[in-house]
């Protein structure tokens, strides 16, 4: 076998090598020279058994187990089943004997002359000599480390303070001159380059009370601080890094002189016989390198501990050693004195902020129990006559309120009681309007007041609770609602939330189930699919004008609705579907609040949605209160759901359980900010509390996110010095879109009109497209909030007469652009599904070529 040819070779060559480190050994071992035959009569009988392992061990790893087998099988060995470790002993077994190398006839073969001999012995002699006295030298080297270190280890345990209260002085006098001569630099993150730092003139030694405050102040250079996966960074420079450098270089100062200074003769000397050197500060800063580096460390974190006013009384006293223990155990002691008192006054702080957060927050958010009052709640799904039974109700009382979620809902019971006899008025933070003989009122749920008493007491959409931003106004009305009766309407999540905060009194509970069953349809939906009574939902504005868009152009009326289009426009639209004048809607989730449309099937365009932070999957929740939407009974005894993706996922958020809403949204009340202002007088103090108040069991606190950012615009200008904190927060909390810089603008203006005493100034408004429009209907809305807020209702009908006319032109656009949306604006060719551009690419290439004409070309 070819194989075992040259494992046989190579073993051979290793045996060679073996067998020359046996000599070695041998020849070590005799101080005076043996003969070669001594050699071979005392390791001959071992020259088998070396070469036998090798040989063994190379073909038992280097040969393949088919190899072995074959091998086997040619020995006659029938080895059909039997297992590895068998196959490697038999192998092993047969192969011992396989063509021996015969190492004494090697050796015969190839002989070493006695001179050979002879001047091999000497070497390996003086090697091994060499190696015995080095390692013997190596010993007592370790010992003499060992006794060094000993050294060193008892001198820090006996000196640390008598270094500490050295450096201690060195640092103080290098502090003492910078403070003289070092300028003061304002203050801005050490990372931010791009700010030039700005003088503040010299320090004072009462500038700081201990070093640590001192240290974050800049230098005025710029250093590198660290390395980063992307290159350097650079940053301000702060004292830190030079003092902490300043400790480190001084600690070893000291220490080594002192170290070289005590340390004993004897150990000196011994040092210098084992390692044939002097022990210098070098040789003994690698020595004690480990012990130094804790060292440096803890001096530098002890430093920063220490008191300003106590390190500049050194700077007044010559070093001396005893003097200087005898000042650091005084000042250590008034140090822990201090320090215990500034832990007492910090715990004092803390009860005290404990005790005014309490006073401010305390019990506000804790619900107070009526037993005079009989709640009714109406829970179930979407589009089951909640809502018509609460209202019903509402109408047959002496007085009412309707409580809804929308302005356009709001306005929709306004015209329903109305229209069926019941004088109603309408308050929406935009809008007021008082019929004669009124003692019934819609509103939106924001302009609840705890004053206003009614017989029936009507809210929807009570699991809006659980909303971060508006939730609050939903608690409130909840528990200081003050009426006969309570009709309180929402989904099944939110019912043991409601039985929470309604108590265990006079509760009344009506359940409701879908009469219309909801059909789930197998396949994928494509908008060509579309047909009449369709809703087909989507979660933009810009997807909803475009999906109309394609729609309308391929023949459908289509009815469009979303969050930002004006209520009289979406009312019109809706009303266009109602009576048969459009054939579908394309609309955002708007449409699952509180709109029961004449709908055939809701159409999920799309199943995922941007949620102000991330695109994310719809929830269950979300699923269901759209897909409620579809049937209406008498019309569509069945209501049909169709997903254009992920069908079998979106089926099983549909049927999935309701999971219980387990909190409750907080916001600060009027109550909140009259106890406020009995500690404090300023917004950005509010904030901060507010954060640091821990939200009770069961609730979330409002983010006030938008309120900051508002509040942001005007901290400390005269708009803040000259309002009072609730009519501040009351501005800061108007319900207007703050994401469009117009409207945030107009805001600034208003307010800074309000404390000046100047007239309101007019919002801007232009009409040149549906954007535009849409922007100066939101511009007068928020005009009118600022009327309404400020009494000045006369003022306020005029600029509803304007928005009203905006809505109407919204209405016209939707009529009139939506359709051209894909369509070239230039040649009227139609352009591919989401396009992003106006124009086609041939009309965009006509146009680059007029602008480039004549011009040079580079």
């Amino acid at each position: 076998m070819q194989k075992l040819h040259i494992l046989r070779e190579e073993a051979i060559e290793e045996t060679k090598r073996k067998i020359e480190e046996d000599m070695t050994l041998f020849l070590e071992k005799h101080e005076k020279c043996p003969s070669f035959q001594d050699y071979l009569k005392e390791r001959s009988a071992f020259f088998h058994q070396i070469w036998l392992n090798i040989w063994l061990n190379k073909v038992t790893n280097d040969v393949l187990r088919s190899h072995k087998k074959a091998f086997l099988r040619d020995k006659g060995y029938d080895i059909e089943g039997t297992d590895k470790k068998l196959i490697n002993k038999l192998f092993r077994n047969e192969i011992r004997e396989y063509q021996p190398f015969h190492i004494l006839t090697w050796i015969q073969d190839h002989p070493i002359s006695e001179e050979d001999w002879t001047e091999r012995h000497r070497e390996v002699r003086k090697t091994f000599v060499k190696n015995q006295e080095e390692k013997k030298k190596a010993v007592l080297q370790k010992e003499s480390q060992k006794k060094t270190l000993s050294f060193i280890s008892q001198q820090m345990d006996k000196l640390e303070t008598h270094w500490y209260v050295e450096l201690r002085f060195l640092f103080a006098n290098k502090w003492m001159s910078d403070i003289r001569t070092k300028t003061k630099f304002r203050s801005v993150e050490p990372y931010m380059l791009e700010v030039k730092l700005e003088e503040e003139g010299r320090y004072t030694k009462d500038s700081f009370v201990t070093v640590s405050d001192f240290l974050t102040e800049f230098t005025g250079s710029i250093h590198k601080k660290s390395e980063h996966w992307d290159g350097h960074v650079w940053e301000y420079e702060t004292y830190f890094y030079p003092y902490e450098r300043f400790v480190f270089y001084h600690t070893e100062q000291v220490v080594y002189r002192s170290l070289s200074e005590l340390m004993p003769e004897e150990l000196r000397k011994g040092y210098e016989t084992v390692y044939g050197q002097e022990l210098t500060e070098e040789r003994l800063s690698r020595l004690s390198h480990h012990f130094l580096l804790t060292l440096k460390s803890n001096f530098f974190s002890k430093i920063q501990e220490e008191y300003m006013d106590d390190l500049y009384r050194l700077t007044e006293i010559p070093f001396d050693t005893d003097v200087h223990l005898s000042l650091y155990e005084k000042d250590l002691k008034k140090r822990e004195e201090r320090k215990a008192a500034e832990l007492a006054e910090l715990k004092r702080k803390q009860e005290e902020e404990e005790r005014i957060l309490e006073e401010i927050f305390g019990r506000e958010y804790s619900p107070s129990f009526r037993g005079d009052i009989h709640y009714i709640l109406h829970i179930g799904e979407t589009n089951t006559g909640k809502t018509h039974h609460a209202i019903s109700r509402m109408k047959e009382a002496r007085s009412g309120m309707y409580l809804a979620p929308l302005r356009l809902l709001a306005l929709e019971v306004f015209d329903t009681l109305n229209a069926d006899g019941v004088p109603c008025n309408l308050k929406t933070g935009e809008e007021e309007k008082e019929v004669p003989s009124a003692h019934h009122v819609s509103s939106t749920v924001e302009m609840f007041r705890e004053k206003d008493e009614y017989e029936v007491i009507v809210i929807d959409e009570a699991q809006m609770l659980a909303d971060q931003d508006r939730g609050f106004s939903w608690y409130r009305a909840i528990t200081k609602a003050r009426a006969k009766e309570v009709h309180i309407i929402g989904s099944e999540n939110v019912r043991d939330l409601l039985m929470g905060l309604v108590g265990e009194g006079n509760v009344e509970i009506h359940h409701y189930k879908r009469d219309i069953p909801l059909e789930v349809e197998s396949k994928e939906f494509q908008l060509r699919h579309a047909k009449k009574g369709d809703a087909v939902v989507c979660f933009s504005r810009k997807k909803v004008l475009d999906t109309a868009s394609r729609l309308q152009n391929n023949g459908h009326k289509v009815s469009m609705i979303y969050g930002s289009m004006p209520p009289e426009t979406r009312k019109r639209q809706m009303m266009q579907f109602i009576k048969g004048k459009t054939n579908m809607i394309v609309a955002t989730d708007a449409i699952g609040m509180g709109l029961n449309l004449p709908i055939r099937r809701i159409v999920f365009l799309e199943t995922d949605k941007f949620d102000g932070t991330r695109r994310r999957r719809l929830t269950s929740q979300e699923v269901k209160q759209i897909a409620g939407r579809a049937g209406r009974k008498g019309i569509y005894n069945e209501g049909k759901v169709a997903f254009s993706k992920d069908i079998k996922v979106m089926k099983q958020l549909l049927e999935k359980p309701d999971q219980a809403l387990e909190t409750f949204a907080i916001a600060p009340t009027s109550g909140v900010f009259e106890r406020f202002q009995r500690h404090y007088h300023d917004m950005d103090t509010f904030f901060f509390l507010w954060d640091k108040f821990k939200s009770p069991f069961g609730t979330e606190k409002a983010t006030l996110f938008e309120e900051r950012e508002l509040y942001e615009l005007i901290r400390g200008t005269e708009i803040e010095a000259k309002l009072s904190l609730n009519d501040l927060y009351g501005f800061l909390h108007l319900p207007f879109s703050k994401k469009e810089t117009q409207l945030t603008e107009q805001w600034l203006q208003c307010m800074q009109a309000i404390v000046e005493g100047e007239e309101l100034p007019e919002p801007q408004l232009k009409s040149t497209n549906l954007e535009q429009k849409e922007v100066s209907y939101k511009a007068v809305g928020l005009h009118l909030l600022f009327l309404y807020r400020l009494g000045r209702q006369t003022e306020a009908y005029y600029w509803e007469r304007i928005r009203s006319e905006i809505a109407d032109g919204v209405h016209e656009s939707l009529r009139t652009e939506v359709t051209s949306l894909t369509s070239c604006r230039q040649c009227g060719k139609k352009l591919p599904p989401n396009f992003g551009f106006p124009i086609c690419d041939r009309c965009h290439a006509v146009r680059v070529k007029r602008r480039t004409k004549g011009k040079p070309r580079y």
